[in-house]
């Protein structure tokens, strides 16, 4: 059977659909590329905002369209409105998050003992959703209850992956060939609190860079208040990227208030001097929302300078959107959408400053990028993008295909569009693949 995957929204969606493709493959069958070639197809939705759960749904209608006669639908959206997804076209299985686990073996109507196995080697989806990056879920569900927030909702208490099971996973991405590996979670932070004994996250990186030959390491979104100074050590192991993903949602004290965020502007100020201190070149992004139901112009410029004041290396700014079952969609005092407009516009172009201020502090210095992107073949030779380890965005000619190496990069001009321009360093040599030999570093204690 040919199976096609889809998925709107976080890592943790992109994350997920790499383990269907992994169970699919392990079960005999083929992925595609196209959903006009499929025999199913797999849509792993988001209800984040408004527009996530809209888009979920042209993403089934499309896929329906395409020729799909059986489609499976999870994630998010699926699990918040099962009813609403049961009706789109050819929507054979809805599949909520606390069941999408055993997705694959439902849909093909084998025991999920059959999946219960080794992971078989991790192998890049194919078209789209191409990545030389490997997602790997150590983490679901969250315990916060931030009053703007449907996934606490969509995905249950927060829950952990034990060690073992994430060493698991990563091995059978290294023996794939990934370059570089990103920990997921809707609350990754609070891996391990969970588990007996309790753990924090900075066991689970540390084990993994001692037991692993991971040639980079990757942490997704991080909640400021699950960090403390002895976590920031890590980063003296070169292999975990210079990238920090810390969500502000609000620079404005009494906005974090009724959000019920755990944090004030001054702690996460604190905690990134800290981090700039004790890493290098990190690479500090966030995430925003603005128009929050109550935010005054006095909450938002205050916000908006507080934003200024972070220079962050990027970020993104989200409209306020009411999601029904949160705390936030029954405050009084919404902000009119065409006032919620015109901040985001506002707030984008500051974090646009900030992001270009801190790209041109690395033009004339040489880091090593992953080529990450399908490359294209020109004239000139072939056209690469991809990422360093603190999350800029380069583009080189060479002459030979690079995709999914490390190579050392001088970065030399930006580009309109805000990607950085390099050049191979002459003779550099690249990393082609990960180590295969990794039974023996499974019998490693934890």
């Amino acid at each position: 059977m040919k199976v096609y995957l889809d998925t709107v929204g976080c890592r943790l969606n992109q994350s997920e659909i790499e383990s269907f493709a992994r169970a699919f493959r392990a079960a005999g069958h083929t992925l595609v590329d196209d959903p006009a070639q499929a025999d199913l197809v797999v849509v792993n939705t988001c209800a984040v905002t408004q527009k996530a759960a809209a888009d979920s749904r042209k993403v089934v209608r499309r896929a329906a369209r395409a020729g799909a006669r059986a489609i499976a639908v999870t994630g998010c959206w699926a699990t918040l409105e099962p009813d609403a997804a049961r009706r789109l076209p050819n929507v054979r299985w809805v599949v909520p998050n606390l069941e999408k686990d055993h997705l694959v073996a439902r849909v093909l109507g084998l025991p999920q003992e059959t999946f219960d196995l080794e992971p078989i080697e991790r192998e890049p989806l194919p078209g789209l959703r191409l990545r030389t990056r490997a997602f790997i879920k150590v983490q679901d569900g969250c315990d916060n209850r931030c009053t703007f927030c449907v996934t606490t909702i969509a995905r249950g208490p927060s829950r952990s992956r034990p060690i073992e099971a994430v060493v698991k996973d990563v091995q059978a991405a290294l023996r794939g060939g990934a370059q570089e590996i990103v920990l997921t979670g809707v609350h990754l932070g609070a891996w391990g609190k969970d588990l007996d004994p309790p753990r924090h996250l900075q066991d689970l990186v540390a084990t993994l860079l001692r037991r692993l030959p991971i040639p980079r390491l990757r942490l997704s979104s991080l909640e400021p208040w699950d960090l403390h100074e002895d976590f920031f050590a890590l980063w003296e192991d070169p292999r975990l990227c210079r990238h920090l993903h810390l969500p502000l949602q609000s620079g404005s004290a009494s906005v974090l208030r009724r959000m019920a965020r755990k944090t004030t502007p001054e702690a996460f100020a604190r905690l990134v001097e800290i981090a700039r201190r004790l890493i290098p070149d990190v690479a500090i992004t966030t995430d925003v929302i603005v128009g929050f139901p109550g935010e005054t112009e006095a909450e938002f410029e205050e916000s908006l300078a507080f934003v200024r004041e972070m220079d962050f290396a990027g970020g993104h700014v989200f409209t306020y959107s009411e999601r029904p079952g949160t705390a936030a969609a029954r405050m009084p005092h919404p902000v009119p959408h065409r006032v919620r407009k015109e901040r985001n516009a506002r707030m984008r172009a500051v974090l646009a400053e900030s992001a270009a201020r801190y790209r041109r502090r690395f033009l004339g210095r040489t880091l090593t990028v992953l080529w990450e992107a399908a490359a294209t073949l020109g004239p000139g030779g072939w056209t690469l993008t991809g990422l360093t380890d603190n999350y800029l965005r380069v583009r080189a000619t060479a002459p030979q295909n690079l995709w999914n190496r490390l190579t050392p990069v001088t970065l030399v001009a930006e580009g309109p569009d805000g990607v950085l321009e390099g050049h191979l360093a002459p003779g550099a040599p690249s990393r082609t693949e990960a180590p295969a030999v990794l039974e023996a570093a499974a019998e490693s204690p934890a």
